[in-house]
């Protein structure tokens, strides 16, 4: 059972359990296991898209990945998601989509409006 994630740890302990196989080992397992889960902070990642399509060419970054500012990365083409949905199919949620009502004036606008926010 070790090296096997706690999930399927503890479905065996209470299948072994059921047939009264249940050794302290499997349980002192299944708690090393638990153990060694750190609970991770939060990723967000902000993508600057050229438009709010989830599908349009990233222009800008930013990365913060478990409660640290990462590097930035000058090159585009070495960023690791070159659309919004590249990081979607990575596993990223978006949280936040573009605000639209920055896009209705553009010698009014003061923010990003096609920016998108996602975390993990």
């Amino acid at each position: 059972m070790p090296g096997q994630p706690l999930t399927q740890q503890l479905e065996s302990c209470i299948e072994a359990f059921q047939k009264g196989t249940l050794k302290v080992e499997a349980l002192q397992d299944a708690l090393a296991t638990a153990k060694g889960m750190v609970a991770k902070n939060q990723d967000i990642l902000y993508l600057q898209a050229a438009s709010t399509s989830l599908t349009s060419q990233v222009h800008g970054m930013l990365l913060m990945q478990d409660g640290e500012i990462a590097d930035e990365i000058p090159d585009a083409g070495d960023w690791p998601y070159q659309t919004v949905l590249e990081a979607v199919r990575d596993g990223w949620r978006v949280v936040q989509f573009p605000n639209l009502a920055l896009l209705l004036d553009e010698k009014k606008t003061f923010g990003l409006g096609c920016e998108f926010i996602l975390e993990r």
